[in-house]
């Protein structure tokens, strides 16, 4: 009976050492950094764990060898998506780690080299922002797979793109080149030829000097405007605006801008 591939040390990486930045790198360069379904549950615990993390300030998500990330591993579907029962099991620990890069209180980074397919797209368009250089491309070929993507994955391409561009790309299951890709909103930022860790560490090290508590705060805020769930969610929105008012860095805030001096953040 085939069986799942098991979680090796090697296949996700974590780096936190560049101004508080913590650096996830999937490291499957083989296989274009295709993710199994073990890696899509430790993806979710390191992001979990990294936005509880109050010395990290930002999450770069990347690929090893030249490549963001191939989406998810086929090779053991038979072991892994064999009924309907596990087909939603599998689909349940993807939808986690995307949920998972939305609802983390740190901003969200991916830096997009090479193809960037299938399951890869949305973990990428589940990131705050996406820094693709010349060198990227996107596909979700559900299409010539007979696979129907799920809410959370198609939502987030929604957000991304808007409808008729969301059709398009799920219709048709064709690539989009870097320059295609960011005039329709798979990616946010452009990047030199195989420069899109560099410039996505740069724009972390920006957002870095901000406000955790904002960042925080604005994520809270912005996605339940973007779900229309600010009334139900208006518990949330006073908790996070409650919490930046009481806070020592509300203080350094007001008494750095005073002074003319850059305030010196804590997240507390």
């Amino acid at each position: 009976m085939p069986q799942p591939i098991a979680l090796q040390p090697s296949d996700i990486l974590v780096d936190v050492g560049d101004a508080a930045i913590a650096v996830v790198t999937i490291n499957r360069a083989k296989r274009r950094n295709a993710l199994t379904r073990a890696m899509w549950r430790e993806l979710t615990r390191i992001v979990e764990q990294l936005g509880d993390d109050p010395d990290v300030r930002a999450i770069v998500l990347t690929g090893a060898g030249g490549a963001f990330c191939a989406g998810a591993d086929i090779s053991e579907f038979p072991a892994v998506r064999a009924t309907v029962e596990d087909g939603r099991a599998y689909e349940e620990a993807v939808d986690n780690v995307h949920l998972a890069l939305q609802a983390s209180p740190k901003p969200t980074i991916a830096t997009v080299s090479g193809p960037c397919y299938g399951g890869g797209v949305a973990l990428a368009l589940s990131c705050d922002f996406r820094v693709a250089d010349a060198t990227a491309y996107f596909a979700i070929p559900a299409a010539r797979l007979s696979n129907v993507y799920g809410v959370v994955e198609t939502r987030a391409l929604y957000d991304a793109v808007g409808l008729a561009a969301a059709k398009e790309v799920l219709f048709t299951g064709r690539r989009y080149d870097a320059s295609e890709a960011y005039r329709i909103g798979l990616a946010t930022h452009m990047a030199s030829d195989g420069e899109a860790l560099a410039a996505g560490l740069a724009f972390a090290r920006a957002m870095g000097k901000s406000a955790p508590l904002t960042i925080k705060g604005a994520k809270v805020v912005l996605q339940a405007i973007a779900r229309s769930t600010t009334e139900a969610r208006a518990d949330d929105i006073h908790r996070v605006m409650d919490a930046a008012i009481a806070s020592d860095d509300y203080k350094e805030g007001v008494a750095a801008f005073a002074a003319k001096r850059d305030p010196v953040f804590k997240g507390s």
